[in-house]
Formats: structure tokens, sequence, C-alpha cells
């Protein structure tokens, strides 16, 4: 799903992050971010764990309806949570800033809700996903799936290039004793021919 206000700066898809856990293992979950308007904004990510996640790039500036990719790695961890349940969240947000400004020209302020500046935030929730799970499989299954059928549609191609061969290969030796019968009856008949010609003088 996306994340998007009615007449917001940008659109984020998807509207959480979704990260396949496993032990011992980095999984990372992308975010599509889309500048809606004709200005120039610029965007900050922030989390409730940051020790946890890998962000980049956690500050960015997106040109006018461009998109921007956002990568979130979460670190490999050593123990399962609680019945798989996250309570991280994260926090985006975004704010139009003057044409042509670059990431690193960002005041120190820029994120700072004070005065007429206008802050946008955007909050997105963490969800982990166990490799078990139906959600966690459905990748996999849908591999395995594609190529058992494809196993299936190989088997069945074979069997039927056998047979094809196999009735061509028949198909021919048929021919070919026709064409050794038309053959002697041909010479035979020619040689009655001679010997008829030969009894005549």
């Amino acid at each position: 799903m996306t994340a998007s206000a009615s007449n917001s700066l940008i659109t984020v898809n998807p509207d959480e992050l979704r990260f396949q856990f496993e032990l011992e293992k980095q999984t990372y979950c992308d975010l599509k971010v889309l500048n809606n308007t004709e200005n120039y904004v610029a965007f900050k990510v922030k989390t409730t764990s940051p020790k946890k996640y890998f962000v980049r790039p956690n500050t960015g500036v997106v040109h006018p309806w461009d998109l921007c990719i956002i990568r979130v790695t979460l670190q490999a961890q050593q123990e399962y949570p609680p019945d798989m349940q996250c309570k991280d969240k994260f926090l985006l947000q975004s704010t139009i800033v003057n044409p042509n400004t670059d990431v690193d020209d960002l005041p120190p302020d820029t994120f700072n809700k004070d005065g007429e500046k206008s802050i946008e935030d955007m909050k997105l929730r963490v969800v982990y996903i166990s490799p078990m799970s139906p959600q966690g499989s459905t990748e996999d299954d849908t591999v395995k799936n594609s190529t058992q059928k494809l196993d299936a549609n190989s088997s069945e191609t074979v069997q039927r290039l056998k047979e094809e061969r196999d009735a061509y290969v028949l198909q021919s030796r048929q021919l070919q004793q026709e064409l050794v019968i038309k053959l002697h009856i041909s010479l035979h008949e020619q040689r009655q021919t001679t010997h008829s010609l030969i009894s005549s003088f």
C-alpha cells in the first residue's frame, strides 16, 4: 500500500516497513518516495531504534515530480522478538526547500518546527515476517510451483517429441519399403518388356 495524505508533499510506498526476519541475517526494505509537487522537497528519516537499522540515504532532496529510493536495512539480530511483534517506529519528515538545493546545502535547522516553516510528518510501522509464514514463503512457493510446472511441461514436450520422432521414423520406413516394392515392380516390368521385344525379333 501507499502512504500519502491529501495534498501531501510526498507519497511513500509501501506504507510500512516489512522485513523477512531471520536470525543472524541482514534484511532490507526499500521505500519509494515520490515528490508530488513542482517544488524541491527535502526529507529526513528518523527511527526509535537507530542502532538497529541502517538507512541510506537518511536525508535527501527530491526534485519536482521525481522519485527517490530509501533502503532501510535491519541489522542481523541474535534472537527472535516476542511473538514476532516489533514496536519500532519510523518517522519520515519532509519540507519544501529552495530550488536547486543539494542535500549538502541543507541548513541544520531544516526540519525544526518553528516560525512559518511547514514540516510534514509521516509515521511508518515495522512488520516482521517469519520465513515459515505464508507471506514469507509466497515467493519461494511461486518459484517452486513455476519450476514444477516447467519440469512437467518439459517432460510433456520431450515425450511428445519422442512420439513424433517415432512416428516419423515409422513413416520413413514404410515409404522406403513402398519405394523398394515399386522399384522391384518397375524393374520386373522393364525386364518383361525387354524380353517381349527380343522375342518379337
